[in-house]
């Protein structure tokens, strides 16, 4: 894969993510882990079922949006040396998990999911799930086309 494959699809694999929520009922971290998992050589299957417990909010908590949460885990799976090396790698995921929390919050203004729905709060939704979805994808993908493998 290379950078300018990546980039060239990420409208379509956003617009992926947003059909697997409004078309199969896949929550938010679901919809963006398993758009994003043929793109990180992670199993499709296995994405939705370990992103399940992350929607709204992390299982209705209303906290760090869904979108976000599938994100993370297509980036770490990405990323992870594995068990073999374990704990070599952490450092650098989490450098990539931190642009992508920050540039998702700078962009909504917000990274929980309560404050995106207008939940509880004193101002209208900021974001719609569909909207919080394209987001993580999109900087998802513009992470992984400028990341430096893991060594």
């Amino acid at each position: 894969m290379t950078t300018s494959d990546i980039q060239s699809r990420s409208d379509d694999l956003a617009r992926t993510a947003v059909t697997l929520r409004a078309e199969r009922g896949f929550n938010c971290a679901q919809a963006v882990a398993c758009a994003l998992a043929p793109e990180v050589g992670a199993d499709f299957e296995a994405c939705y079922l370990l992103s399940e417990g992350f929607g709204a909010g992390m299982g209705g908590h209303q906290e760090t949006c869904g979108a976000i949460s599938g994100a993370v885990m297509a980036l770490s799976h990405l990323n992870s040396s594995g068990t073999e090396t374990s704990g070599t790698t952490k450092v650098a995921t989490y450098r990539l998990v931190h642009e992508l929390v920050q540039r998702f919050g700078e962009m909504n203004g917000t990274t929980r999911c309560a404050e995106l729905k207008g939940i509880g709060c004193d101002h209208d939704p900021l974001r719609s799930c569909p909207g919080c979805i394209e987001d993580a994808v999109r900087i998802a993908v513009d992470i992984i086309a400028r990341r430096e493998p893991a060594e």
